[in-house]
Parts: C-alpha cells; sequence; structure tokens
C-alpha cells in the first residue's frame, strides 16, 4: 500500500511520526488512533480500504513507532496525547475529521467529541467504550512496559499466538506474523527485537493506576448526541464489557453498533461484518 511518511512537532519539541494515504478530497478526512502500546501500522489494511476517496492519517503517539520516545515518561497520559492530535490538526490544517480510535485511540476520540466537537464529523470505536472493565484493564497493565526479547519474528509470532489466541480463535497463522512486525521492532545494539514502544509507558500507567485515575467518560459521552457514531465490539472481549456496550446503545440510540463473534480486544476490522458496517457509516460521513 502507498503512503506518504512524514513528521510534526510538538508542543514540546518531539517529532511525531504519521502516515497519510490516499488524497485530499471533498471528502472528510479519517483520522486513525491506535491502541495503548500500538502504531501508525495497524491500520495499513484499513487504509488500503477506505483511501481510494479520501485521505486517511495514522499517528504513532509520542514514544510510539517512529515517533522521538519522551524523556520525561509521565507525559505518557491521555491530556499530552491530546494536546499532540490537536497540534497535528493544526499543522495539516484539518478543521473536520471521522476519528476512527481503538482502545486508547477510542477513549482519546471521544475526549475530542467533548472537548473540541467542531473537528469531529463523525466517531468510528473499536472495542472501547466511556468505561473499560477491570478485568480487561489489569490484563493491559500486567504486560505493558515488559522488556521482552526476542531472537525471530517467528518466535514472536509464536509467542503472540499462544497469549492472544483466545481473542482470536480462528485468525490465520499468517496474522501472527504479520502482527509480529508492527509490534516489535529490531535492536541493533542487542541484537534482538525489542518492543516498538518506550517502556517508561509501563512505568506511566502503573502511577496512573496507583494515582486512582480510573477512567469515565460516559458525562463526556452522553454529550455526543449529534456526533454520527459507530461502536464495534468484540464478543469476547474483556475490555468493553457487554454491559457496558448496551449503556451505550441506551444513551446514544442513534449510534450504530455491530458486536463480532471470534473476536476479543480488539476486532482486526477486516472482518467481513466489520467492513459492512464500516462502508455503511463512512458512505454518509
Amino acid at each position: 500500500m502507498s503512503y506518504v511518511e512524514d513528521y510534526y512537532q510538538s508542543e514540546d519539541g518531539l517529532n511525531l511520526c504519521f502516515r497519510s494515504y490516499g488524497h485530499s478530497s471533498q471528502r472528510l478526512p479519517i483520522i486513525c488512533l491506535s491502541g495503548l502500546t500500538r502504531n501508525s501500522q495497524d491500520f495499513d489494511e484499513f487504509a488500503e480500504t477506505f483511501s481510494r476517496d479520501r485521505q486517511i492519517f495514522t499517528l504513532d503517539y509520542r514514544g510510539r513507532g517512529k515517533s522521538d520516545y519522551d524523556p520525561n515518561y509521565q507525559n505518557y497520559n491521555p491530556q499530552t496525547y491530546l494536546q499532540d492530535i490537536f497540534r497535528f490538526l493544526e499543522s495539516q490544517k484539518i478543521e473536520k475529521a471521522v476519528f476512527l480510535g481503538t482502545s486508547l485511540g477510542g477513549l482519546l476520540s471521544i475526549a475530542i467529541g467533548g472537548l473540541a466537537p467542531k473537528y469531529v464529523g463523525g466517531i468510528i470505536l473499536n472495542d472501547v467504550g466511556p468505561e473499560v472493565a477491570s478485568a480487561g484493564g489489569s490484563r493491559i497493565a500486567g504486560y505493558v512496559g515488559k522488556d521482552v526479547r526476542f531472537q525471530s519474528l517467528e518466535e514472536i509470532a509464536a509467542a503472540q499466538k499462544e497469549q492472544y489466541t483466545s481473542a482470536y480463535p480462528d485468525v490465520e497463522d499468517s496474522y501472527w506474523l504479520e502482527t509480529a512486525k508492527v509490534s516489535f521492532t529490531y535492536d541493533d545494539k542487542d541484537k534482538n527485537f525489542r518492543p516498538n514502544y518506550d517502556l517508561g509507558l509501563g512505568k506511566a500507567l502503573v502511577e496512573q493506576i496507583e494515582e486512582g485515575n480510573s477512567i469515565d467518560l460516559w458525562p463526556v459521552f452522553e454529550n455526543l448526541k449529534n456526533i454520527p457514531m459507530l461502536a464495534i465490539r468484540g464478543a469476547l472481549s474483556d475490555v468493553l464489557s457487554e454491559e457496558t456496550f448496551q449503556k451505550m446503545q441506551d444513551i446514544l440510540p442513534e449510534m450504530q453498533h455491530i458486536t463480532l463473534p471470534n473476536r476479543g480486544h480488539v476486532p482486526l476490522l477486516n472482518e467481513p461484518q466489520s467492513l459492512q458496517a464500516l462502508t455503511r457509516f463512512l458512505d454518509k460521513t
């Protein structure tokens, strides 16, 4: 897939990487925001599918992918990410866009809708809502920031299949190799593969949990009634509970929604049902 890779500068001087797919058009651009430890490469297949008639941007948060790592790990927090995203919008002169948020990216999308609705022409939430289930939150906190090393991509693929197969019981082995390339990067110094993010992120997350910074975006979510929204949930998800998903539908009855079988946290967005729902939603935004 053809894309342009570029950088913009954060308010505190970090060079932050993003990818641009497709070309500017009359259609609203789509801004893709990844999960906590993930990066812009997660959306390559999505961008290939939906960038034929609009521009799609995928962002590396600070400390992820090819973006600069922050010398102060405490800056790895939602408030700073939001500042960076607003800076990106200004740098690209984007006045309005559709925001596609996976996990953390969905929380940030909800926050942007509440803080600056003028920028938001639509929101797609991928397996996340205003409240994070405790089981999923604990699981994520348990692995973020661990310095796990591997000698080959094949080793990574095998380990990730063993760790996450319950969330993806029917994917082919080729998927695990592809996600290994996104999740890890080669360390020239140590001659092995390391996680593709700043491990300081784990320390920041632990401190935020200890300080009791729990996520409750219900008051913000309730004020998004005028923003078109599509919510996607994996039926096996431990992050977006069935109860929370139903409450979201009750609060925003106009919200489009879909639950995918055989998917945990998070759906890959290439499932036939996902593609159908995404196409219906994006045709109108």
